[in-house]
This record gives structure tokens, C-alpha cells and sequence, in this order.
């Protein structure tokens, strides 16, 4: 199905009056070739392929933006695994240096963040995921665009439990090194990490892809939620193609655009991720849009019906539009990166335990949400445990972004400002799920993985 100017141009409203936007563009760099036996030659490997990349990312970008008058807000790269790549050099303070090396040459770039620098351990782990993982604390609290991810599960290996208990206390002593845990907010612990994921912090260039391949992430919330309001006395069937025929118009829009850069680039095009994504800008709320629905406060009875009619619809409509759909794609329901869901944590509308059953529909997971400093890390793994149990008996991507924030207690708000907004502190359970972590080892992959 070819794509017009003409359609592009039909989205005009939207940029101008809706939030519509490009949300991200992330261009895929292979850094397995960057490998050298010499430490500081492959820093000056790494430091160049980012830098070089990410200055044509940003200029062929700002060319597009002018030419089509459509907003691409963050301009990302994602990297080859870094434990792949650090298996002979895996010291604490290599790994420390290396992203600094990658943070300095992202700054200079104008790139917003960098992902990768992370595992794939679903099923065990090298010793270079294990120091990896000692050496967060000071990577996520010593740089400012480096992003982390670990996968520890999946729906056909079932779920690390021993590498889920590594997490607690590494998450506890990045919180208390960095100011108010803001170091937390730029990692994430994935089961079923898909490889085109443009989004941060959980973007990474997988083993599967090319050498380079640039990735869009579309979000519309502002869209979504207007042409809702405007069909408030429809039934669950006609809201549903609302949103698909939207949904199908800002697909299209962004795989033109998505495509143009790619062809600038000189590379291959990858996916496009139509997940509506939430900013703290004052009508990018997917809270919103469920209030738009029906529902008095995001948590509220039927707010898990609400968000799974958005989700399928979401997807319906872009796959409807592209060939290309990829990444998460669906709806993100961030905590602190949403005003609606702030003001619902922060009315008692929505719990900890209310957000956990609406992952179970959403596309990603429990995502930029606040705990008290002193939760015990058993508590911490059996919240990330919980959360990911999900995705791999439900052979669906969830994901984890907690923030425990010391000195902090439930009902507190921590401000932190810009993209990352503010993060209400919700209560936790006050009983203990240590005896269960602590038996370690591996959840099983469930029976759904015997599927050949």
C-alpha cells in the first residue's frame, strides 16, 4: 500500500493542535566489529560509530521535521548488547569507562540516550553479565544517557530467578548514589525484550538485525483522546473503530517519515512502534484517554477493561496501516510520565496492586513508578518477579521500572522534572515474599512453549 504526502498533510491538525508526534526515532548500531584486543582502540571504535551516526541521525532528522512540520521529539540510539561485546574486558571498571566513552560521544552527538547497555540472560549468565550487572550502580549513577536493560525471562525459557534477586540490591545501591534514584529511571528488566524496541530505557540492537536499521516510535495520546471526547455516546464496538481509524492515519504519517530518514540514512528501515506514550505535556496522557471512556479515575472499576479496549484497538489500526508494525506497540501507562495517572496515584484511585492487573493488558509493564527507600530488596525481586510471571504465562513483553527512592515514604511526591516528571511514591505490601525468592533458580518455561 503506497503512502502519500497528501495523508501526511491530513495529520496537520493533529501536530498542531492534538500532540501529535514523532516520539522517537532510534537508529540500530551493530558494535560486535568495534571489538578490540587494545581497550583504548575500542573505545575510539565505539566513540566514533556513535558519534559519526549520531550526527546523521540528527541532521537528516532536523531536515524532515522542517519539511514535513511533524515534531520528531527524541533522536536515540540503540547498541549491540554491551556484555556481548565486553566479554574480554569484563572488569567493573572497563564497563565503567565504556560508558562514559559512550555517554561523551551521545553528548556530543545531541543524541538523547543511548540503550543496550545491558544482557540478554533469560536462561543464565557469562561472567560478563555478572559484572555487568556489579557495575551499574556506578554506570547509571556516573552517566547521564547511558540506558540499561536486562532480559531475564522469556515465554519459551521461563524466568531467571537467580539473575531477578541480583536486581533488589543493585537497584537499592543505585538509588542511594544518585539524586532522589533518578540512575533507576534508566533501567529496566525485561521478559520477551523484542529487538526493534525503539523506546528507552529497554532499547537494544539485537543479534538479529543488520549492521544498522533505524526504528520509529509514533504516540498520539492528544489524537486518541480528542476524537474520543467527540464520541462520547458511541457503544465499546464503535469507540474500537474510532480509534483504529486514527490510529491508522498517525501509522501512516510516521512510516513516511520513518521511511524518508531511513532512505537519507542510507539504511535499512525497520519498525514502526505506534504505542501511545505519555509525556508530562498537558494533553499526552493516555490517563486521559481512559477518562474519556467513562472512567472517573484511572484504577477505578473497570479501568483493566478500559485500557485492554484502547490496546487492541491501537494495534488493530496500525497493523490495518503498515506492513512494518513492531517494538511494543499498544499503550504505555507510565506512572510518573503521566499527569493523569499522577493525580490518580496521588487521589488513592490507583494502587500498586490495581497498576499490576493493568499490565496485564497494556503493552509493556509496571513502568516509572516509586516505592519507599526502605523496601527490603526481597520485596523489590518479588514486585519485578510478579510483574514478569505475567509476560512469560501470557507470551506477552512486560517489563519493570521501579524507582526505590531513600528516604522516601508512601504518599510523598518526587519531583524530577522534564521527560521523567514526578514520581508519587506508592505503599507496598508490608509482608514478606523472602523465603519464596530466596529458593532461586529458574520458573519453568510453561507448557505454551512446546508450540513446534
Amino acid at each position: 500500500m503506497s503512502i502519500t504526502v497528501d495523508e501526511v498533510y491530513e495529520t496537520a491538525k493533529m501536530t498542531l493542535y492534538q500532540n501529535f508526534d514523532i516520539r522517537t526515532t532510534t537508529l540500530g548500531i551493530n558494535l560486535k566489529d568495534c571489538v578490540h584486543s587494545d581497550f583504548e582502540r575500542f573505545k575510539r571504535n565505539v566513540y566514533e560509530r556513535i558519534y559519526v551516526n549520531g550526527r546523521r541521525l540528527m541532521a537528516e532528522a532536523a531536515k524532515l521535521e522542517s519539511k514535513y512540520g511533524v515534531p520528531i521529539v527524541n533522536k536515540r540510539i540503540a547498541i549491540t548488547p554491551v556484555s556481548l561485546i565486553m566479554e574480554t574486558h569484563a572488569t567493573v571498571a572497563k564497563y565503567l569507562a565504556m560508558a562514559k566513552t559512550i555517554d561523551r560521544a551521545a553528548k556530543k552527538a545531541g543524541i538523547s540516550f543511548v540503550g543496550g547497555f545491558g544482557a540478554l540472560i533469560q536462561k543464565g549468565l557469562t561472567k560478563s553479565d555478572a559484572v555487568l550487572i556489579a557495575a551499574l550502580p556506578e554506570v547509571l549513577s556516573k552517566t547521564d544517557r547511558v540506558c540499561s536493560f536486562l532480559n531475564v525471562g522469556s515465554n519459551v525459557a521461563g524466568l531467571n530467578i537467580d539473575a531477578i534477586n541480583m536486581i533488589g540490591p543493585m537497584l537499592k545501591d543505585t538509588a542511594k548514589r544518585s539524586k532522589n534514584a533518578i540512575g533507576c529511571a534508566k533501567f529496566v528488566v525485561f521478559v520477551n525484550a523484542p529487538e526493534d524496541n525503539p523506546f528507552m530505557a529497554g532499547a537494544f540492537h539485537g543479534v538479529g538485525e543488520p549492521d544498522y536499521t533505524l526504528n520509529v516510535g509514533i504516540s498520539g495520546p492528544g489524537v486518541v483522546r480528542s476524537v474520543v471526547e467527540k464520541n462520547r455516546d458511541c457503544n465499546f464496538t464503535e469507540l474500537s473503530e474510532v480509534i483504529k481509524k486514527t490510529t491508522f492515519k498517525i501509522t501512516r504519517a510516521g512510516e513516511l517519515v520513518g521511511r524518508e530518514l531511513a532512505r537519507n540514512l542510507g539504511i535499512p528501515f525497520g519498525i514502526v512502534d505506534i504505542s501511545l506514550a505519555s509525556t508530562t505535556a498537558a494533553g499526552d496522557s493516555v490517563a486521559r484517554i481512559l477518562e474519556s471512556f467513562g472512567i472517573e479515575r484511572v484504577g477505578a472499576h473497570g479501568s483493566t477493561c478500559a485500557v485492554a479496549l484502547l490496546m487492541d484497538a491501537v494495534k488493530k489500526g496500525g497493523a490495518m496501516a503498515s506492513g512494518n508494525i513492531g517494538g511494543l506497540s499498544g499503550t504505555f501507562i507510565p506512572v510518573s510520565e503521566d499527569r493523569g495517572m499522577i493525580e490518580a496515584v496521588l487521589a488513592g484511585a490507583l494502587s500498586l496492586d490495581k497498576l499490576e492487573s493493568l499490565t496485564a493488558v497494556c503493552s509493556v509493564g509496571l513502568d516509572m513508578f516509586g516505592i519507599p527507600g526502605n523496601t527490603p530488596v526481597e520485596t523489590i525481586n518479588a514486585i519485578i518477579a510478579d510483574e514478569l510471571a505475567i509476560g512469560v504465562i501470557n507470551n506477552k513483553t512486560t517489563a519493570v521500572r521501579v524507582i526505590p527512592v531513600p528516604g522516601k515514604k508512601a504518599g510523598d511526591l518526587v519531583r524530577f522534572g522534564g521527560l521523567l516528571g514526578d514520581v508519587p511514591i506508592m505503599r507496598v505490601s508490608r509482608f514478606s515474599a523472602r523465603d519464596f525468592m530466596r529458593r532461586g533458580g529458574r520458573f519453568p518455561a510453561p507448557v505454551t512453549s512446546m508450540r513446534n
